[in-house]
């Protein structure tokens, strides 16, 4: 396994509000499994919420009270989707440009595409 340089953004902030990071090469250690399962609980609650929010917006009877909360618990959704977002990014390895065919445009196998 290759050591990371870099941090890993954690999926909940400090008591202060402020980001967590771990610094570990280990992808399979006890807090990185931690993080990876708390992850995939705030992917499943956005996605859920965001069925529910279908639901109330299309329902024309909805009280602006109910509407204030779904947009706070949406918001904060948004919050935990994007730090689940930013972390893997920061994880994902840079592709070295190709020096196959030479020019300023790196080259791809066609199996990256799927």
């Amino acid at each position: 396994m290759t050591a990371h340089s870099e941090l890993r953004l954690l999926p909940w902030s400090g008591t202060d509000g402020k980001p967590c990071y771990l610094s570990t090469d280990d992808s399979n250690s006890h807090l990185s499994r931690l993080a990876d399962t708390t992850e995939a609980i705030q992917l499943g609650l956005a996605t859920d919420l965001l069925t529910s929010a279908l639901e109330v917006l299309n329902d024309e009877k909805t009280a602006p009270e109910d509407l204030r909360n779904l947009s706070t618990d949406l918001v904060g959704a948004l919050r935990d989707t994007l730090r689940v977002a930013t972390s893997r990014g920061q994880r994902l390895s840079t592709p070295r440009p190709s020096t196959q065919g030479g020019g300023d445009n790196p080259r791809l196998p066609a199996a990256a595409f799927g």
